[in-house]
């Protein structure tokens, strides 16, 4: 038996957590030991109690089920590691990162697990990943039948100019154009699988982000120490788009963004770019909404983690 720890978050978002163990639920798991982890990041009232009274009322036959509760909001990347330090601890060989606001197919984790076991030679594997229907970027775009096979990743990229990562074939209907697994430079927080060999080798998410681009710094990391990603499109999930942080250019997205673009760019790019960051910087300073120049200061301030988002959540 294969044991596998799959980690999701709960932040006041228990609706999304409970569709997401219903999908759950239905995977086949042949050969795999399956804990599933919830990180309550500590919700408001109520949350997480409403989480334990749906797996009370609907026991799930077919994987194990562990909560833990946090004291405080860690954010992504260090309340994702509460969860891999357990699952390590609990024995497991692999480590699946989940978002909350999927659906996914019932051979997820199987395909995952078998990529991580083929000739490609990955530390880190990444599904292709649909958006769920109704929450695509351009919905007008798209017939029912189209819906549901419409690309959010299928593998990624940094655009190293600016700083902004990219996916392959987003917005693009699925017509067979991505159905081979490749090797991929930039892997996505919403679900990716990770080896204990590779967790042993970086560690865990960097809690400095505290959420956005720390999938990319973590990618970066493993390529610098020769682990390849890959792009595995046998496993299948859909994803409720902005669905655990409030939507697209919301204060929280402004503020994060904004600081982490700049820790990563500074971190990994060339010269040029970084010149370039730092005049963006300023422009933004004088002429962004009031959380993107929050996060250029802190920036500046070497305030990471949570930061100054704290005042406002």
């Amino acid at each position: 038996m294969k044991k596998v720890g799959l980690i999701t978050i709960n932040y006041n978002g228990e609706k999304n957590v409970i569709d997401c163990l219903k999908s759950l639920a239905k995977l086949n798991l042949k050969d795999i030991d399956l804990t599933v982890y919830i990180v309550d990041n500590h919700s408001r009232p109520g949350s997480i109690e409403e989480i334990e009274k749906y797996l009370q009322e609907n026991p799930i036959t077919v994987f194990s089920t562990d909560i833990i509760k946090s004291k405080k909001n860690t954010g992504f990347s260090v309340g994702n590691n509460l969860g891999i330090q357990k699952a390590l601890v609990d024995g497991c060989r692999y480590v699946v990162l989940l978002n909350n606001d999927t659906i996914v197919h019932e051979n997820l984790i199987e395909e995952l697990v078998r990529a991580a076991e083929s000739e490609y030679d990955a530390g880190i594997i990444v599904p292709k990943i649909y958006f769920a229907p109704g929450f695509e970027y351009h919905k007008g775009l798209y017939s029912d039948i189209e819906k549901g096979k419409v690309f959010w990743y299928a593998g990624g990229k940094m655009d190293w100019a600016n700083i902004i990562g990219s996916h392959r074939g987003v917005d693009q209907v699925d017509k067979g154009q991505f159905d081979q697994p490749d090797k991929t430079e930039i892997a996505t927080g919403c679900c990716m699988l990770i080896t204990k060999h590779t967790i042993e080798k970086i560690g865990m998410l960097p809690p400095e982000f505290f959420m956005y681009y720390e999938d990319a710094d973590y990618s970066m990391k493993a390529h610098k120490k020769g682990i390849n990603i890959l792009y595995w499109p046998q496993a299948v999930l859909w994803h409720k788009n902005a669905g655990s942080s409030g939507g697209a250019g919301s204060t929280l997205q402004d503020y994060f963004i904004s600081r982490n673009r700049m820790l990563f760019g500074f971190r990994y790019a060339g010269v040029r770019t970084k010149f370039a960051l730092f005049r963006e910087s300023i422009k933004i300073f004088f002429s962004g909404r009031y959380w993107q120049k929050r996060g250029v200061i802190d920036f500046y301030l070497h305030k990471f983690g949570k930061g100054s988002y704290a005042i406002s959540s």
